[in-house]
């Protein structure tokens, strides 16, 4: 069955799915980034689909990113939408009527994320139960002999940057609602042994490695693919910061901020001078790379929340990135400059190389990047 995606290309001409009103004072802070700012966070989220009917990390972004936004600013509406729309999904027995856990997707773990904010703010019985059924997928995931998950059922053997985020802040997150610290141990190992087997001597990370190197696009000695994509970037130092921020007083947590501070440096310096991230990090001068949207906020995240846990002195940096996206990218209508996707293998082949990046299509208002907007605000919103 061939899923489409909900993606409107502009929202102010979608059709409304929900009556939705920012409150005024989250309207002042977001104007602060530009007055199109809150303009277009309300009409996405009052035109908003889910991406899909299944349980599924797109949409996962945009309730986590509501979530970051309510935290910030208190803003009742922002988790009302969240928890309404959880709740379509979740039965008050705690039942998930969309989750598939049997597909052995580490995408599938990311939107569960919402469960233990969504239980620590409401006390709903439903939530707590919901967390328990979603960590049952981590229980009996097939993982690599280095102990990491497998990205997919589909894709044996494979770590990708994008499964850090998309299972670690959970299973954090659990390890600490559980009262079961040997999950974060494991959380732990698995960051080393992607800076084991993944990084590179630049200090930052290839998007994936095959452990069995059975891919053509696996290096055959090395068993990683050919380029640093700055979305993986964005996902790995994304996952370090949220789980940073999970393991406050967790033995390791010490672990993770220091591959936060390396990860961070090694961006730092192949952002674009007075610019943002290029599509392939590394390779900014060659022909045909773009400063693109997603990955530019992802990073301006955690370089703004890496600063608010006390692990680096990088704020400005990242408020000075979230500025320049919203300037150039954000429109009352759209979210522009998003790589829709981009991956590794399957058909027809993604071989991982530099004309690969390059050949994915743009989309406005991926829910990658809009989420991603909504945590980067969220966290430029609480620097004094």
């Amino acid at each position: 069955m061939i899923v489409i995606p909900h993606i409107p290309e502009d929202v102010t001409r979608a059709p409304v799915q929900r009556a939705f009103h920012l409150g005024n004072s989250t309207i002042r802070k977001l104007s602060a980034f530009g007055a199109q700012v809150p303009v277009f966070v309300e009409a996405y989220i009052r035109s908003w689909r889910p991406y899909k009917d299944a349980w599924n990390y797109e949409d996962g972004m945009i309730w986590l990113g509501a979530l970051d936004l309510y935290e910030a600013t208190g803003d009742a509406s922002l988790l009302d939408f969240v928890r309404t729309e959880a709740e379509r999904r979740i039965t008050p027995e705690g039942v998930m009527t969309t989750f598939e856990s049997e597909e052995y997707n580490i995408d599938n773990i990311h939107a569960g994320r919402v469960l233990p904010r969504l239980y620590a703010l409401t006390g709903d019985e439903r939530y707590r139960r919901a967390m328990d059924r979603q960590f049952s997928q981590l229980l009996t995931h097939p993982r690599t002999q280095s102990g990491n998950y497998w990205h997919k059922q589909i894709y044996p053997w494979q770590v990708w940057l994008d499964g850090l985020y998309m299972a670690q802040p959970f299973q954090t997150a659990y390890a600490r609602a559980a009262g079961q610290p040997d999950l974060f141990a494991d959380t732990v190992r698995q960051f080393l042994a992607v800076e084991a087997n993944l990084k590179a001597g630049s200090g930052l990370y290839h998007h994936g490695w095959d452990e069995s190197r059975a891919e053509r696009w696996a290096d055959p000695v090395t068993g990683r693919s050919p380029c640093v994509w700055s979305r993986a970037m964005g996902w790995w130092v994304m996952a370090l910061a949220d789980v940073c921020e999970a393991a406050e007083g967790l033995d390791g947590r010490g672990d993770i901020a220091h591959l936060l501070t390396d990860s961070l440096d090694a961006l730092r310096r192949v952002r674009k001078p007075g610019g943002l991230w290029y599509q392939v990090a590394d390779q900014g001068s060659r022909e045909g790379n773009y400063e693109e949207a997603s990955a530019s906020l992802m990073i301006a995240y955690a370089l703004m929340k890496a600063m608010r846990l006390g692990v680096t002195d990088t704020a400005a940096e990242g408020l000075s990135a979230l500025r320049l996206v919203c300037d150039r990218f954000v429109t009352p209508s759209a979210l522009e400059g998003i790589c829709g996707v981009a991956g590794l293998g399957n058909t027809p082949y993604r071989d991982g190389s530099y004309a690969y990046y390059l050949s994915e299509k743009i989309t406005p208002n991926d829910p990658k990047g809009v989420g991603a907007l909504m945590m980067a605000l969220s966290e430029g919103s609480r620097l004094p």
